[in-house]
């Protein structure tokens, strides 16, 4: 007949096992690690780029800005033609477009 099982083999055979299990936890531990600093290097490269490309577009829109000003500055009066001759085509395109529309006047 097989021998009894003994309290002392269980709680030793449950003392590998605990021991196994948190050796491999700590495996899962550092591997997890691992990926979030590879995550966190990567973000921070996206964050870096980003941040670079809206500062050469800042840049760029400011350089482009000044161009506009110094032209306004330098030709008022061609400026204000154009605005009031784009109001104009505006209106007559609204005019236009108001009259295709409907085939009634109505005034409310």
């Amino acid at each position: 007949m097989a021998d009894p099982i003994k309290p002392e083999d269980i709680q030793e055979a449950m003392k590998k096992q605990i021991a196994e299990l948190k050796r491999e936890m700590n495996r899962i531990n550092k591997t997890l690690a691992e990926r979030a600093e590879d995550a966190a290097e990567q973000a921070g490269d996206w964050y870096d780029a980003a941040s670079d490309r809206a500062s050469r577009a800042a840049r760029q829109l400011r350089t482009q800005a000044q161009s506009v000003s110094e032209v306004v500055q330098q030709n008022p009066g061609t400026v204000s033609s154009a605005l009031v001759l784009g109001g104009i085509v505006g209106f007559m395109l609204g005019m236009l477009a108001g009259q295709a529309g409907s085939s009634q006047r109505r005034w409310y």
